[in-house]
């Protein structure tokens, strides 16, 4: 799954446009693979929003990567993603790779 606003959804993910759409589509889906933007429009929840759902509900993908351009947001959501401590979850502080985007694209991973 891909939690951004404003860039172009990746091929072979399923895009959510608000904090409220993405926790709704991990409330009723398994994803393995999801990306996070911090930054969702003036007034909304943001991406920090996502991930203390996420907590709450202890329902985690299997690796989280944050790609906002937020600096001070994309710190905040890594940090409380490993204050959790969820086990054998990967966190990562940034984009996806190209050979992930790739692989998705192609079809070889999966619930993205």
């Amino acid at each position: 799954m891909y939690l951004d606003d404003v860039r172009p959804c990746p091929r072979g993910f399923v895009v959510a446009r608000s904090a409220e759409e993405c926790l709704l589509l991990l409330s009723v889906s398994d994803v393995d693979l999801l990306s996070l933007d911090f930054e969702l429009g003036m007034g909304e929840p943001n991406g920090l929003a996502v991930v203390r759902g996420i907590i709450v509900s202890g329902k985690f993908p299997k690796e989280i990567y944050v790609h906002s351009s937020s600096q001070m947001g994309r710190a905040q959501m890594v940090q409380e993603l490993r204050a959790a401590d969820p086990k054998g979850v990967i966190i990562h502080d940034g984009p996806m790779p190209s050979s992930v985007l790739e692989a998705i694209a192609a079809g070889e991973q999966r619930n993205a």
